[in-house]
């Protein structure tokens, strides 16, 4: 029993540590090897699952460098990581995280 409160108390104390990113190996590796579990092939929708993963974040950690190089040129010499200025730029300009687009931007007709 004292085991177990121990991990239940070290997940409590470095879960908030973790940070917002989506994606990720674990994450969407456990999710794959539950699905893969599923039809008898846990391994490969772990690896899958893995893969897919890094490719989320990728993709996210690669639009909030977009995002920070926008920010730099509106804000010339702004000190921050590129997390941050992303974040900034999300606020200035009511986009969504995941989103370079603003969220409220009418239809355009072609």
């Amino acid at each position: 029993m004292r085991p177990f409160l121990g991990l239940t108390l070290l997940a409590f104390v470095v879960a908030p540590l973790a940070h917002a990113e989506p994606g990720g190996c674990l994450k969407y590796g456990a999710a794959g090897a539950v699905g893969g579990h599923l039809v008898n092939h846990g391994v490969l929708g772990a690896v899958g699952g893995c893969a897919t993963g890094m490719y989320k974040r990728h993709e996210y950690r690669k639009e909030a460098r977009e995002k920070a190089a926008l920010y730099d040129k509106e804000h010339p010499g702004a000190k921050g990581s590129y997390e941050e200025k992303a974040t900034a730029y999300d606020v200035e300009h009511s986009t969504r995280p995941g989103k370079s687009a603003p969220s409220d931007a009418p239809a355009t007709k072609d």
